[in-house]
C-alpha cells in the first residue's frame, strides 16, 4: 500500500536519516580509530581521515546490500511503514546516540536504529508488525558479534605471540606499528560496509512506502547508496572523541601488536556479518576484540568493571531507543 506523503516531508525524513547516518559515523568513529590512536601509531587527525576514506571506499567492496535488505524488509512489516514510523524510529535512534555520546558510553548506533524501528512499529500496529526472523537474528548477534570479536582477537594475539616469540619487543613494536595501518583500514572498511547499509535500508523502506521505489527492486537508487556512504564518512571525519579514551585505554592497555590483533579480529567479524546480511554493532565487535586481546595476555589485564558498564549500555539500547521512538511516533502525528 502506497502512503500519501508530500515531497517536503519526504525530503525532511531523508535529511533526518542522513543526519542519523552522519551521527553514526561521528559516534562510532572511536571504534575504528581508538586502538590506532591510543597505541600512538597515528595522530587523531590522520586516523580519522584514514577511517573516513575507507568508510567510503567500502562502497566499492560491498556490492551486495544484504544488510540494507535486512533493515529495509526484514525487521518490521513493510506495510506498516509510513512517515510517522520512520520519524519515530530515527528520533529514537538519534536521541540514544546523543545521550551515549555525551556520557562517553560506547553504545550501538545499529541497535539504536533497530530499537527505534521496533518502538515506532509497535506503537502503530502492535507486536504483529515485527518480523520475528530478522529481529531474532539481530538480537542474537548482540551476544554473537562481541563473542566472535573476542575469539578472533584472542586467537590473533596467540598466533602473533607464537610467531614472534623469539623477536625482541622493539622489533615487534616496529613491525606492528606498520601492520596496524592495514588492520585499521580493514576495520574501517567493515564499519562503512555494515553501518552505511542500515541507513540505506531506512531510506529504501521509506521510498517503497511512498511509491518512489518498487518493493521487488533488488537495489535502492544509486543516489541513496552514495549519499549514505558519504554521510557516514563525514561523520567519521568529525569523530566522537569522548568515546576514544574508553575504547582505547580504559578497557585494557594496548600496544601496537594488541591494536593490530583487535582490529583484525573485529574486521573479520564485520566482513562475515555483512556477507550474511546481519546488521551488527561495530561497538560490540571491537569491544569484544579488545577484551579478547587483553585476556589472551592475562585476565587481570582487562578492566572488567569498565567492560561490565559497557555491556549494561548494550542491554538498554534497544528498549531505550524503542521507548523514545514510540513517543516520537505519537508526536509525529501532531506535527507532520
Amino acid at each position: 500500500m502506497t502512503i500519501q506523503i508530500s515531497i517536503y516531508v519526504l525530503g525532511l525524513l531523508i535529511a533526518l536519516a542522513l543526519l542519523f547516518d552522519f551521527m553514526n559515523g561521528f559516534h562510532d568513529a572511536a571504534n575504528a580509530i581508538a586502538t590506532v590512536v591510543s597505541t600512538g601509531v597515528l595522530k587523531p587527525q590522520t586516523a580519522v581521515a584514514m577511517a573516513a576514506t575507507f568508510n567510503f571506499v567500502a562502497i566499492f567492496i560491498f556490492h551486495q546490500l544484504t544488510v540494507a535488505t535486512t533493515v529495509g524488509k526484514g525487521t518490521i512489516d513493510p506495510t506498516v511503514v509510513d512517515q510517522y514510523v520512520i520519524f519515530g524510529a530515527l528520533m529514537g535512534a538519534i536521541f540514544w546516540n546523543l545521550f551515549t555520546w555525551y556520557y562517553g558510553i560506547p553504545s550501538s548506533s545499529s541497535h539504536a536504529l533497530i530499537g527505534g524501528l521496533v518502538g515506532a512499529a509497535v506503537a502503530k500496529s502492535g507486536t504483529g508488525a515485527l518480523v520475528a526472523g530478522g529481529l531474532w537474528k539481530t538480537v542474537a548477534f548482540i551476544v554473537i558479534s562481541p563473542l566472535l570479536g573476542f575469539i578472533f582477537g584472542s586467537i590473533m594475539m596467540l598466533i602473533v605471540s607464537w610467531v614472534f616469540v623469539r623477536s625482541t619487543p622493539r622489533k615487534v613494536d616496529k613491525w606492528f606499528r606498520r601492520l596496524q595501518l592495514f588492520s585499521a583500514a580493514a576495520y574501517s572498511l567493515g564499519h562503512g560496509g555494515n553501518d552505511a547499509q542500515k541507513t540505506i535500508g531506512i531510506i529504501w523502506m521509506l521510498l517503497i512506502a511512498a511509491g518512489y521505489s518498487n518493493v521487488a527492486d533488488q537495489m535502492p537508487p544509486l543516489w541513496v547508496i552514495i549519499s549514505c556512504y558519504t554521510a557516514i564518512s563525514f561523520g567519521t571525519l568529525f569523530g566522537g572523541w569522548r568515546i576514544v579514551k574508553t575504547m582505547g585505554q580504559k578497557i585494557t592497555k594496548l600496544k601496537p601488536v594488541g591494536g593490530f590483533c583487535a582490529e583484525t579480529g573485529g574486521a573479520i567479524t564485520l566482513f562475515l556479518s555483512t556477507a550474511l546480511g546481519i546488521p551488527v554493532s561495530t561497538t560490540h565487535t571491537i569491544t569484544g576484540a579488545i577484551v579478547g586481546v587483553g585476556s589472551a595476555q592475562k585476565m587481570s589485564a582487562v578492566r572488567w568493571g569498565v567492560a561490565g558498564n559497557i555491556v549494561w549500555a548494550w542491554i538498554f539500547t534497544i528498549p531505550a531507543s524503542a521507548f523514545v521512538a514510540a513517543i516520537a511516533w505519537w508526536i509525529g502525528h501532531h506535527i507532520m
